[in-house]
């Protein structure tokens, strides 16, 4: 599923409107080049799921988990851009928190497939002179995935 967001905050609208439909133990993999809005989408789900903090990119701190404040699930947001490869990411010994969390790893592509079987995979472009709208590619990988119709959600 692919659609255009307008802006900024249509983008952390569409995280938000994402996030209705998560549950503990979803695997969402970020891509997209620097300034897609892959933390501003991530966002949106933090405000989504209900979470505690600011949602920030965890460049620097690799993996920053946010506590659900409502009773849902937490978000675990991982920055893989200084990870080199798969092996890396497993080092980090996510397993222990992805149960009970929405887990959101960006620059997670090549990466961070081996943490779930299912998974949705997000592409963010940037389109138009200005680089303010954007591109939003779904791919749903798995049977948790393929059942959930997001274009009724996030149209």
């Amino acid at each position: 599923m692919s659609l255009v967001l307008a802006d900024e905050a249509a983008t952390e609208a569409a995280g938000a409107a994402l996030a209705q439909l998560l549950r503990a133990g979803d695997l969402l993999i970020l891509t997209g080049p620097l300034g897609a809005g892959k933390t501003t989408f991530t966002r949106g789900l933090g405000r989504g799921l209900g979470v505690r903090g600011p949602i920030a990119s965890p460049t620097f701190v690799i993996a920053r988990l946010h506590p659900s404040q409502v009773g849902g699930p937490d978000l675990l947001h991982v920055d893989a851009y200084r990870l080199e490869s798969a092996a890396d990411v497993d080092d980090l010994d996510l397993d222990s928190d992805a149960a009970e969390s929405v887990t959101v790893v960006e620059w997670g592509k090549g990466r961070a497939e081996q943490l779930a079987a299912e998974r949705l995979e997000v592409e963010l472009t940037p389109i138009g002179r200005n680089g303010e709208a954007r591109s939003i590619s779904l791919t749903q990988v798995g049977s948790r995935w393929a059942q959930v119709n997001l274009e009724e959600h996030l149209a």
